[in-house]
């Protein structure tokens, strides 16, 4: 048996989805893997949270788009917090309250300058939002929140894995989630 940290690659996590049940079931979260097979009946075959089982689907836990974003690449996924006009969340076939496009009226229109200051402290509330998510499944899968799931190792990949990857874009699920800005 396995003693101390283990190493996979995500192709040799593939095989701790569940699926042979000699072998454990493993979450990757972050890079992190961890051992959910107290959990088998979730992450295993048949189970609710399957197609999370042997991969590192970070991406799915950040935007709830459990079919899409079964990846761990995380580039973009702040979006999701980041808000979009009352003109933008239309153009996404959202039903947009009256409040704000009342907010709108008599707004004052802002500046570049005051536009780019607006958009890097959205940028920065939404990365700590989407840290925070990151950080309350990694709670979990570490055990907490009273499962008997616990950190096995890392998955390895080669320097620069994500930048040969296409950048992804938010999945429709998580684009029309995104918050409506109230006001300009």
């Amino acid at each position: 048996p396995q003693t101390g940290p283990i190493s996979l690659t995500d192709a040799e996590l593939a095989a701790y989805d569940g699926t042979d049940p000699n072998k454990p079931v493993y979450v990757a979260l972050n890079g992190s893997i961890y051992d959910v097979t107290d959990g088998r009946g979730v992450y295993g075959p048949g189970g609710s949270y399957h197609t999370l089982a042997g991969r590192d689907a970070t991406r799915a836990f950040i935007t709830g788009c459990f079919d899409t974003d079964l990846h761990p690449d995380v580039r973009g996924a702040e979006l999701l917090y980041v808000p979009v006009t009352p003109a933008e969340a239309a153009a996404d076939g959202r039903t947009v309250e009256d409040k704000y496009w009342a907010a709108l009226e008599g707004a004052r229109e802002l500046s570049s300058g005051e536009q780019k200051i607006r958009r890097q402290a959205e940028l920065r509330s939404a990365r700590k939002s989407v840290d925070a998510v990151v950080e309350n499944w990694a709670v979990m899968f570490s055990g907490g929140r009273g499962k008997n799931y616990f950190k096995v190792g890392e998955v390895k990949r080669e320097e620069g894995w994500m930048e040969k990857r296409e950048r992804p874009v938010l999945c429709k699920d998580a684009q029309i989630r995104r918050p409506i800005r109230m006001g300009l």
